[in-house]
């Protein structure tokens, strides 16, 4: 039975490459995967998933008008389509989560949705709220915060490291503008005016392109049944 997966976490925690790998096993059984990646989403170029360790995969770019439903539909004319995976599904619309549960429940195929959990302020984005209320099936991604708890939340720091508490919700940036955190941390930081420490990220190494990465349940815990 087809369903509307959510796995969300904070940041850094490899919901990116998790996608990737789901993608990759599913065409390594001879299966068509269909990839949405936001426009709003411009850190890579158009069309282009591409994880913090070197990873990608070309995808079909979307906007926030976009109908998700009859946009996968057309692509169903052209080719077969055994699941939907979605990067960035936190800036999903209401509109386009409840789309997302039409391609499950009368296309039959699986959605796997993969996003953050909460904003800058610890305020859920609209895409992860309605996902959370609306998926069959939610799983966490953990990471670890600095402090070494599991990081839950996000602060968005300045060039000193701290925390900027106003401005828009979406403000496109890597570990330089957001910083995955405890919620001790999140309130200390957010709240307490206390610096974040930054560090270095690792190198990506991409010199084994199919390199194996040990991720739990990567088909969407149903196997591609629709």
């Amino acid at each position: 039975m087809a369903k509307l997966y959510f796995y969300y976490s904070s940041m850094n925690a490899g919901k990116t490459t998790t996608l990737l790998q789901s993608a990759w096993n599913y065409r390594e059984r001879g299966m068509q995967p269909l990839l949405y990646t936001p426009i709003l989403d411009n850190r890579n170029a158009s069309g282009i998933i591409k994880s913090r360790i070197g990873l990608e995969a070309p995808a079909t770019s979307f906007s926030v008008t976009d109908d998700l439903y009859w946009k996968t539909e057309a692509v169903r004319e052209q080719q077969l389509v055994d699941c939907v995976l979605v990067d960035e599904a936190q800036f999903l619309s209401k509109d386009q989560v409840f789309q997302l549960g039409e391609i499950v429940d009368r296309l039959k195929i699986p959605v796997l949705a993969y996003g953050i959990r909460t904003d800058f302020q610890g305020e859920l984005f609209e895409g992860s709220k309605y996902l959370l209320a609306w998926a069959d099936h939610l799983r966490e991604l953990k990471t670890i915060c600095h402090t070494g708890k599991k990081a839950t939340m996000v602060v968005r720091v300045d060039d000193k490291g701290y925390a900027v508490r106003e401005g828009a919700q979406v403000e496109i940036g890597g570990n330089d503008r957001y910083v995955a955190v405890s919620r001790e941390e999140f309130k200390d930081v957010f709240y307490g005016g206390k610096r974040i420490r930054f560090i270095d990220p690792p190198r990506a190494d991409t010199s084994n392109e199919q390199m194996e990465i040990p991720i739990e349940d990567n088909l969407g815990d149903e196997s591609c049944e629709a």
